[in-house]
């Protein structure tokens, strides 16, 4: 039976303030950026004349600017490639961990402001990294239940085209361009990564790891790499 994956995809490179949690940024993709969800489009085109899988028509992205200019681009080379239309799909579900309050202050401001309420406890070092962490504000979420918010994306939308791959003579892929940590954090909630491993990987921009979604609603790492890091680097976007 074909198989049904989802490629999760961080956005190109773009232009992120120094000190700055990319979380909720507004600013777009840089040229270096661009290029590089025009390489992955082409290199994504390359993969289906060869057979390996159909790429589903509708790419589903964030609603943050750097994830949907990285899916525009990558519809508008796959439809030039491929002969084909291609639509883009923004989802608030698919954004990168909210800060709420915090969002777009910098660490030390964030740090510094916590710090001087007397009803929290100053934040540790390398709290941005944590994956059960909280600000204590209002709008604000932990790495994991961003994490799940997009896993629960990521499976009803497969979920969806379940027919569609049923159907098809070969494997169907579905594009979801996102964030690093939400997506890290998504592959634990779907059982592909332990949370244990997240201190040392993060993902290369525009670089896809590809999780199958079996027919009993499980999944497992197809292929694609993540990026492997020192476990002492912070997390970025």
């Amino acid at each position: 039976m074909p198989k049904l994956i989802a490629a999760l995809i961080r956005h190109g490179d773009y232009e992120q303030p120094p000190g700055v949690p990319s979380a909720h940024l507004p600013h777009p993709l840089t040229a270096k950026g661009r290029a590089q969800a025009q390489a992955l489009a082409e290199a994504l085109a390359t993969r289906e004349r060869a057979g390996e899988f159909r790429i589903a028509a509708r790419i589903d992205t964030s609603t943050l600017r750097r994830a949907w200019e990285t899916g525009r681009i990558i519809a508008r080379a796959l439809q030039t490639e491929l002969g084909r239309a291609f639509e883009v799909v923004s989802f608030d579900a698919l954004c990168e961990r909210s800060l709420g309050a915090m969002a777009n202050l910098s660490v030390d401001e964030i740090a510094r402001i916590i710090g001087d309420d007397p009803r929290y406890e100053a934040l540790p070092e390398g709290w941005k990294s944590q994956s059960t962490r909280k600000l204590p504000v209002i709008g604000a979420e932990s790495l994991l239940e961003a994490g799940a918010r997009v896993a629960t994306h990521v499976d009803a939308r497969l979920r969806g085209l379940t027919e569609l791959a049923e159907a098809a003579a070969e494997d169907t892929l579905k594009l979801f361009v996102s964030h690093g940590a939400a997506l890290r954090h998504a592959a634990v909630s779907l059982g592909t990564l332990a949370l244990g491993e997240l201190p040392g990987l993060s993902m290369h921009h525009c670089q896809p790891v590809h999780l199958e979604r079996r027919g009993d609603g499980t999944f497992r790492h197809h292929s694609g790499a993540w990026k492997v890091r020192p476990t002492s680097q912070a997390a970025r976007d």
